[in-house]
């Protein structure tokens, strides 16, 4: 429980030095809500906004609103269609900005497990970028790997867990298909039964460049079957 604690320390004291340094080339803000809801036994909507800064939260970097469908098709396997609105925001080398719109529809596959107390889950992603400003079409194929490390004892309710996550991205071209890679660590706080705050720092890797951001999500959870299971 010690080291637990610790992480969870180190972590957040990592987080209020990121917030004390914020620079445009390196060090950027990310705010998220997520929410899921049950229609059925096996479909699930998830919809979620989230809005970065290349500082504490005036210059913006990027906004987003997106939803998606699951349907559990086998135990822990659940493909999806869903559809993603974005306008992104970025510096020319004039120190002018340049603002672009697209438009994202994606198909994707979610496999979750378990690995002893840790759930585990992989998600594979295709998606179609409409982008404007100027027009482009784009087709990116993404993989993610999503880890939850329960911080509490077998039989304690749970107030933290951790987050562990790593995605590559990958776009359909011959000449240099390598997107980004996304790595991120974080906590997880209960805020009830079916909500948390989620605290992260993550590491953005791509071709030539490093971006890191100071990471706070908020999620929650709702159950809108007509029939619940009992």
């Amino acid at each position: 429980m010690k080291i637990k604690l610790s992480l969870i320390t180190f972590l957040l004291l990592g987080f209020g030095q990121m917030i004390c340094a914020q620079s445009r080339d390196n060090y950027n803000m990310w705010f998220q809500y997520l929410m899921s809801a049950k229609l059925t036994d096996k479909s699930t909507l998830t919809a979620l906004s989230q809005y970065r800064s290349f500082d504490l939260a005036y210059d913006t970097r990027l906004f987003l609103v997106s939803a998606y469908v699951d349907y559990e098709v086998a135990n822990e396997v659940k493909p999806a269609l869903g559809m993603m609105f974005l306008i992104l925001d970025s510096y020319k080398s004039d120190n002018t900005k340049r603002e672009r719109y697209e438009k994202r529809p994606f198909q994707q596959v979610s496999l979750g497990g378990n690995i002893g107390r840790t759930s585990i889950s992989h998600r594979f992603r295709v998606e179609e970028r409409f982008i404007s400003n100027p027009d482009e079409f784009i087709v990116r194929l993404r993989y993610l790997i999503s880890l939850r490390i329960p911080f509490n004892k077998a039989g304690e309710k749970e107030k933290f867990y951790g987050i562990l996550k790593n995605e590559i991205r990958m776009n359909v071209v011959k000449d240099e298909p390598f997107d980004s890679n996304r790595l991120t660590a974080g906590v997880g706080i209960k805020t009830g039964k079916n909500s948390a705050v989620e605290i992260a720092f993550i590491n953005q890797l791509e071709t030539g460049s490093t971006s890191n951001y100071a990471y706070i999500g908020y999620r929650n959870s709702f159950d809108w079957r007509k029939n619940k299971n009992k």
